[in-house]
């Protein structure tokens, strides 16, 4: 039996709402949001230096992302928008998920950790793509340190 994908194409830390995730590991790095009840959100996109947040600063790439009502009963829309460090799902059933993607290459020189944080009650989940190493998943490593 094959290994799966959790060590040999993700990783992912489930409960990551304003948590630094390391991109060392990766290629990039996809980030899940969700806040139900058709309420919107504002999400904020953060670069940093190390794992305390070192030379925050905010990480303005935020071009597209993707949304949907997040229970499986609809395709995900293509958002566009201008370059930003934020995301804005708007107050509507068809919003209350999305999806952004941010690549290890977009990240400023010196800069190798990211955060994405709601402004609201959403939740994010990281999940780490492109795995640099694969590895049985006991083998990960933390993506917060």
């Amino acid at each position: 039996m094959g290994q799966k994908a959790l060590g040999r194409l993700v990783n992912s830390v489930p409960a990551a709402d304003g948590v630094w995730i390391n991109m060392r590991e990766a290629s990039g790095i996809l980030f899940e949001c969700y806040l139900g009840g058709a309420a919107g959100d504002t999400y904020t996109l953060q670069e940093a230096r190390d794992a305390s947040g070192t030379g925050a600063q905010n990480l303005a790439v935020i071009t597209e992302f993707h949304t949907n009502t997040g229970n499986g009963t609809d395709a995900w829309t293509r958002r566009t928008q201008a370059a930003a460090a934020t995301m804005v799902t708007a107050a509507a059933a068809t919003q209350n998920a999305a999806i952004v993607e941010v690549e290890g290459t977009s990240l400023s020189d010196g800069f190798k950790y990211v955060k994405l944080t709601s402004t609201g009650a959403g939740t994010v989940r990281a999940v780490h793509r492109d795995l640099v190493t694969q590895r049985a998943p006991a083998n990960l490593p933390a993506m917060g340190v």
